[in-house]
């Protein structure tokens, strides 16, 4: 490979938190810092010199071409001072981190550095030691690492508020999720990564992505979850230029890699990313280097994307012809959630499709107490399993039964999952007709089962209504917003504008 880089280049010295590089005619020269900062300790030269050879080992796995070996600095005598990594300079107007700041348009590189990333991933190594890394217990050990961190700044260079509501939404996701990681862990998706991918030490060549300075100096922290290292660059790519570019990277790896993964595991992972960031910030801050304002943009960002991601529940109820599946349909599909509808469910229980009519009076036949406690056990045990495997869920029926809606509370309790209760109204000069314009729907109501029901109803005072009289477009954005930003008191009834 020739020179990336041409011997002309200016000479020019960078600094992070673990190292000093000098970046001279076409090579790189990375001197460790003699400092013990908790996750690292290279206050020994043996202790450098070992991080030193491990670095251009674990290196050469993604990008050989760029990491020459290890330098020795004598001293008087020839006695050994320190030792220097030894890497090719790479264009610094083409790291990924420049295009970005620039407003170039980078599709193009962020495809071929998410076919490199998926490729790297594919034959990374795995095992039992790696994959113990992927578990609910080792990812809570370094959220606790990471939180330790954060708490030490709290009050000084971080908002407090911020802080704690990281450590909380994190702990709570992390609570109820042992299944996903559990899955995860199965699937063979826990490998020997990067750890530390930012957008600064990818470079856009001609030749391909060159990808740059893995984590060397813990092993524990580079055993992660696939989606887990690309989120750390999709992170500091939102980070620096925007959600969508992280949004896409993450989309462009999904595609190349053939994973899929709930939507809330991608903003749990950006969000533990961007809070270790927001720790180095700390320490480069500490250090009397900058960072504090990046230190708390970077929290920030942490707590958006746990608040994204959080694992819900949302209950949607209302009588027949109110529109409660369709804003649950349409719910689900802006949040990504899974629907899980008493309609279609009391019909498959029963054998049958869920068009086939059972219609029957109210409380007979297939809508007996019995069939329909039934159905509702069932809607709680599917959405249990999909709540556990990180997937927010949608339970459609009219839940008028109080019983009913306190059990659906205690799965949400149970689960660590945001519940949302949200209550679907129409008057009957909109309902009946919708009713009788039914066409292939699992629904078997008609205009006199949802008036009685209407008066057997019991009240449910800690619903947002929803009024579905206007388009349901309108609707289901309201919707969405309660979801979002709840109210804070109950009863609250939310219409269009």
């Amino acid at each position: 490979m020739t020179s990336p880089s041409p011997v002309s280049a200016p000479a020019g010295v960078r600094e992070t938190h673990t190292a000093v590089l000098w970046f001279l005619d076409d090579r790189v020269h990375k001197l460790k810092k003699p400092v013990d900062l908790g996750f690292c300790d290279f206050t020994t030269v043996d202790a450098r010199r070992e991080a030193c050879e491990r670095e251009v080992a674990l290196n050469s796995r993604l990008s050989p071409e760029a990491y020459l070996g290890v330098e020795t600095l004598l001293g008087p005598g020839g006695t050994v001072v320190d030792h220097f990594v030894l890497m090719r300079r790479m264009p610094a107007e083409r790291s990924l981190g420049a295009l970005v700041r620039a407003g170039a348009h980078v599709d193009d590189e962020l495809r071929a550095v998410a076919r490199r990333l998926a490729g790297f991933h594919s034959v990374a190594r795995r095992g039992p030691e790696v994959t113990r890394e992927g578990r609910v217990e080792a990812l809570t050990g370094r959220w606790r690492r990471v939180l330790d961190g954060l708490h030490r700044h709290a009050g000084q260079l971080l908002d407090p508020e911020d802080v704690e509501r990281v450590a909380a939404q994190s702990t709570r996701f992390l609570a109820g999720r042992e299944a996903l990681f559990d899955a995860r862990c199965a699937s063979g998706r826990i490998v020997d990564g990067h750890g530390d991918l930012l957008a600064d030490d990818v470079f856009c060549l001609r030749m391909g992505p060159v990808l740059l300075d893995c984590l060397e100096f813990d092993d524990r922290l580079r055993y992660v979850d696939t989606v887990d290292d690309a989120a750390f660059l999709a992170m500091d790519l939102e980070h620096q230029g925007g959600a969508a570019l992280g949004d896409r990277f993450l989309q462009l790896y999904g595609e190349f890699s053939g994973d899929r993964w709930p939507v809330a595991l991608a903003h749990h992972y950006r969000a533990y990313r961007a809070a270790t960031r927001a720790a180095v910030a700390c320490v480069r801050a500490d250090q009397g280097g900058p960072g504090a304002g990046e230190a708390r943009d970077l929290l920030a960002l942490a707590r958006r994307h746990l608040e994204a991601g959080q694992v819900r529940l949302i209950v949607v109820g209302g009588l027949p012809g109110t529109g409660k599946s369709t804003v649950a349909d349409g719910l689900a599909d802006r949040l990504g959630a899974v629907v899980v509808s008493s309609d279609p469910l009391r019909k498959e229980l029963a054998g049958l499709t869920p068009t086939e009519p059972a219609a029957s009076g109210y409380g007979q036949g297939l809508y007996r107490a019995e069939h329909t406690a039934a159905t509702y056990a069932t809607m709680r045990a599917r959405a249990a399993e999909l709540l556990a495997r990180g997937e927010s869920v949608v339970l459609d029926a009219s839940w008028t039964d109080a019983a009913e809606r306190a059990r659906a509370a205690a799965l949400a309790t149970d689960a660590h999952a945001a519940l949302t209760c949200l209550e679907c109204r129409a008057p009957r000069e909109i309902t009946e007709p919708r009713i009788r314009d039914r066409h292939g729907s699992a629904s078997d109501a008609t205009p006199l089962v949802a008036a009685v029901m209407s008066l057997d109803a019991d009240p449910w005072p800690e619903a947002t209504v929803i009024d579905t009289v206007g388009p349901a477009e309108a609707s289901i954005d309201l919707a969405v917003e309660e979801v979002h930003s709840p109210h804070e008191h109950s009863g609250w009834t939310v219409v269009g504008r």
